[in-house]
Formats: C-alpha cells, structure tokens, sequence
C-alpha cells in the first residue's frame, strides 16, 4: 500500500468514527437546545447546625438534638432557555424545597435567644417539637466561551434566594414557642461544562460559589453538581446526577446586609441523588 493510499483510508476511517458523533451546525442539530425543562426527585441527606444568639449562645444539631428530619425525598424543578441565535447566553432557573419536622426530648440543657423578647431555657428531658423550613430559588446567566459539537464551557453569574422559618414548641415543665424567620439572598460565581458523549448521551457539570463579610454578617456558599443524561427520543430524555451544597450564615440581627434579621448563625450542608425527566426543544 502506497504511503498516498494509506493517508486516504485514515481519513475516510476517522470521518465514518467521528461523524455519527458530530452535529450539523442547522439548529435542528445542535446538540445545545434552546429551552429544557427538568423535573425529578431529588433524595439528599442534610446536617443543621444553628447557634442562637451572641457568641456566647448554643450551638444546636437538629437533627441530633431536636431530631429533625435528616432524609429528604422532595420535588424538584429547573429550566433553561438559550435567548439568543447562537445559543451562547443562557438563563437558568431552578426550584425546591425543604420541609423537616421533628419532636424529641433534648438530652441538654438548650437557650434560645429569639431577635425579640426574653431568653428561652430548655431544661434537658423536656419534649420538643421543630421544624425548619427552606425554599431554594436560583437564577442564573451564562455564557458559553467555548462552544461547539462536542463541548460547551460557560462561566456563571447568579442568585440564590433562601427564605428559612424555623421554630420551636416546647412542652412539659413548661409550655413556650419561639420561631425565627429570614431570607438570604446570595449572589453566586461559578462555571459550567457539558459535553456530548454520543448522539444521545451528555456529561454535565458545575461549580458555584460565594463569600462575603460585611460588617457583622459573614455568608459563604458552596455548590458543587454532576450528572450523567440519556436522550432516547427527539424532546425526551432523562437524568441521574449528584448535587452537593454547604451554606454558611452568621449575623446579629441588625440586618446589616440586605436587611437579614439573623442573629446567630446557620450552617446547613446537604448531598443529595437527582433522578429527573425532561422536555426540550
């Protein structure tokens, strides 16, 4: 076989490999769709640490301590809608929500220094009954730097916003309630990277974080999300993925950043298993 003959047949070779894998550049190809839709269940463990109070509060577990919920089975949502002709600029906008219940009698001695009001003593064996409550809305812009057949690499900017309620009811020796209730909305960076594995098979990933300190309130988040998805037929597919979170919260509820009446400090992490459906177009 001449050298000529040998050069021909590797191109041919690597064009009948690579090409089932590469998309046209028509729209009805691209493999980044303008618009998806994802809806799904999504499994997580949690771990609640709340100090009420000044520095010199109590520092609180509740899922040790007040035995809330540390599983969580909830719905969840997200979308996407690429807003422009070369599908570069993209707005994300995801959804759900925690709801934790627990009852329990404490094993120590608990004070709850509420933002308004005298403090509270919960003497150890009295029975207790929390919850604590968390919607985490998130939008996010994006812009792809790289893109195309094969690989979309996007820097990030966005916005978490995450009202809590939390509360006490205590019964026993004596009956008392306390409850606190804020919201914190917090600005995000991050990056995102999706890659076509086949015609029907994508990798996606992506990473966000946040911190601040300003004046008496320090907050810092973390999140960190894979999956793997499966597109069988034309607008149908379906998802598996991993998504990881830690946010942490500490103020002395005099609000100020953005008005968040917190006194204490919060720190709340969850890891969770994703298994969704979705529409796209």
């Amino acid at each position: 076989m001449t050298q000529r003959s040998f050069i021909i047949g590797l191109v041919f070779l690597l064009s009948v490999t690579v090409q089932p894998l590469m998309a046209d550049d028509s729209p009805k190809d691209n493999p980044w769709k303008k618009f998806s839709f994802n809806a799904g269940l999504f499994a997580s463990y949690a771990n609640t640490d709340i100090r009420f109070g000044s520095d010199v509060g109590l520092s609180v577990n509740l899922e040790d301590a007040l035995g809330l919920e540390a599983q969580n089975r909830v719905f969840r949502v997200e979308s996407y809608w690429r807003f422009t002709d070369n599908r570069r600029h993209r707005l994300d906008l995801s959804w759900f929500s925690f709801n934790r219940t627990g009852t329990q009698k404490v094993t120590d001695d608990i004070t709850i220094s509420p933002p308004e009001g005298e403090d509270i003593i919960i003497p150890t064996g009295t029975e207790v009954e929390s919850y604590f409550d968390m919607d985490i809305y998130q939008l996010d812009y994006s812009y792809s730097f790289i893109q195309d057949n094969r690989l979309d690499f996007a820097g990030r900017l966005g916005l978490y916003v995450m009202p809590m309620d939390f509360g006490l009811k205590v019964t026993g020796l004596f009956d008392d309630e306390a409850d606190q209730s804020f919201t914190a909305p917090l600005p995000v960076l991050g990056l995102k990277l999706d890659v076509l594995l086949s015609p029907k098979w994508y990798f996606r990933s992506g990473s966000q974080i946040f911190y601040i300190k300003y004046q008496d309130f320090t907050g810092s988040l973390i999140n960190l999300r894979s999956a793997v998805e499966y597109n069988p037929w034309k607008h149908v597919g379906f998802g598996l993925g991993v998504d990881a979170l830690r946010l942490g919260l500490q103020g002395d509820g005099e609000g100020d950043y953005l008005n968040i009446d917190l006194r204490g400090n919060v720190d709340f992490k969850y890891t969770g298993i994703m298994l969704y459906g979705r529409i796209f177009f």
